[in-house]
């Protein structure tokens, strides 16, 4: 076993409230900058819809992520023989509008602009050209316009779903949608780094967190196409590739990350992950359903004699085992198997995982057809015509997860490669909590139910109870266990890489010297 550690993510759905507070304060560190205008390191989508930059998720238009051939696993749209022959001209790359064009106002005509008949205005500009444009788009266009035609009928996401159930999901009654944060998922197996043709990207061996050189950056822009999830950007300004450093000079001195400190609706936890490397190669070529199931093997049990051992004999310091030890990405992903990848068929092994929405309750809905059913709705007993009646009973609230506002399918295109039975049994233990909570505070829901759906689901009434803790009570240092930093190690790797030619020191074995942190 080649046991590593890796920084890794929690996003819980359930309690984003799409407040773009995270996007702000990243980009107020960052990208706020000449040539990082468009760029957003953290956004907000809203779900369904197309995302940033525009249906990101399809890779028939950018060719990103990893493939399975004859020849084994190999980059979609990258890779030196794709490389040589799209070095001047790349199909596949986002450009600008798909983005959006950067723009600001010109605030100085209100109140420079002379005295006339007419109230001045402050005209749009571009941040790129200076020039006055129309806007026509932007990071969050499609924000909570879940049932547009525009955005939301075309979210790649929809295709595998049956008429009927596209339909329902955009009935105004039913009309639903959720928030999804995205930040990069600094991947076990990055597409970025492998399609680099100057050896820029990296990812760093003590903490799994992949960056970009900017010495050694030449602006190949491959590294664009190859992530799945479009979160690398190029600087048009420096000529140079950026990306999400998940903050670690702040994860270095045991702070959180930017956009998990300011998180209004505290979706957000971090820890340290063991896993296995060798897996790796295997694991991202397992069939589509499978790879999902393979991952989570590759994270292993903290508190096992036997990864300890290993783990402390490839350099894992003792810190970082402590912390995985206390690592709420652990709980949530392999002990109560609560939270799963975002879209896992793309091959990079993601290590962002979510916990998907089981979205508010919601009564359901039925036409009124008669003047008896209407008299239930409306106790003067006037009949309205094309009205509905509610059912707000306890019983119906908490129904079956299969009669959810979002379809199973379309959380599984999401999480799990289209396999609907990985969602649905994370569905099921969010609602087991819910029941179990419901039965202790309100105490309408009945013992036996209770007891059937915490059974089924594998779960007891202390593991309910842990879950609802982490999920709505814990405090800073529950949610963020941030190992000890040990630069003095760093810097002792980077001397060593100077000194050992091919040697690239953070866990590589061969690359650029001095390539560092």
């Amino acid at each position: 076993m080649d046991i590593r550690s890796q920084i890794s993510m929690v996003f819980h759905l359930d309690k984003c409230i799409g407040c773009h507070t995270c996007s702000i304060a990243c980009k107020n560190i960052w990208t706020d900058r000449k040539g990082a205008e468009y760029m957003w390191w953290n956004n907000v989508e809203t779900k369904p819809g197309t995302g940033y930059p525009g249906k990101w998720e399809n890779q028939d238009i950018y060719k990103g992520g990893w493939e399975v051939t004859d020849d084994g696993i190999q980059l979609k749209g990258a890779g030196k023989p794709k490389s040589l022959t799209n070095i001047f001209h790349n199909p596949h790359m986002p450009v600008i509008d798909d983005y959006y064009e950067p723009f600001t106002y010109k605030y100085l005509d209100l109140i420079e602009s002379p005295a006339g008949d007419d109230q001045p205005t402050a005209r749009p500009i571009s941040m790129i050209t200076g020039e006055p444009m129309d806007i026509k788009m932007g990071p969050n266009w499609d924000d909570d316009l879940s049932g547009s035609p525009d955005y939301a009928r075309n979210d790649p996401n929809l295709e595998k779903l049956s008429p009927a159930e596209k339909e329902a999901m955009f009935q105004l009654e039913r009309m639903a949608f959720f928030y999804l944060p995205r930040i990069c998922n600094h991947c076990l197996n990055p597409a970025c780094v492998a399609s680099c043709p100057s050896g820029a990207i990296y990812k760093r061996g003590e903490d799994g967190i992949v960056l970009i050189n900017q010495e050694v950056c030449r602006g190949w822009r491959m590294c664009v196409t190859a992530c799945p999830y479009k979160k690398t950007y190029y600087n048009w300004s420096t000529g140079k590739s950026e990306k999400c450093i998940l903050c670690y000079p702040r994860l270095e001195a045991g702070e959180a990350p930017a956009c998990m400190h300011s998180c209004v609706g505290r979706i957000r936890y971090l820890g340290v992950l063991l896993y296995d490397a060798d897996q790796i190669e295997s694991v991202a070529s397992a069939p589509e359903t499978d790879v999902v199931n393979r991952q989570l093997d590759m994270i292993l049990d903290p508190f096992d004699p036997d990864v300890i051992a290993s783990a402390k004999s490839n350099g894992v310091a003792d810190s970082t085992i402590d912390a995985a030890q206390k690592s709420p990405a652990y709980k949530f992903v392999k002990e109560w198997n609560l939270a799963l990848p975002l879209h896992p068929e793309f091959r990079t092994l993601p290590m962002l995982f979510y916990v998907p929405p089981l979205l508010p309750v919601m009564a359901s809905v039925t036409k009124v057809d008669n003047k008896e059913q209407s008299e239930k709705m409306h106790p003067v007993g006037k009949y309205w015509p094309d009205s509905w009646l509610y059912d707000t009973s306890t019983e119906e609230l908490f129904g079956t997860i299969d009669e959810a506002r979002f379809p199973l399918q379309y959380m599984a295109n999401l999480f799990s490669a289209g396999d609907t039975a990985q969602v649905g049994d994370r569905l099921k233990k969010l609602m087991a909590v819910r029941l179990h909570r419901r039965q202790v505070t309100v105490g309408d829901v009945s013992e036996k139910m209770v007891k059937s759906a915490l059974d089924d689901t594998g779960l007891t009434p202390q593991s309910a109870d842990d879950i609802y803790y982490l999920t709505s009570l814990a405090h800073f240092n529950d949610r963020f266990v941030i190992p000890a930093a040990h630069r003095e190690q760093a810097i002792e790797m980077m001397e060593f890489a100077g000194d050992v030619k091919g040697s690239t020191g953070f866990g590589f074995k061969t690359g650029t010297a001095k390539r560092g942190a």
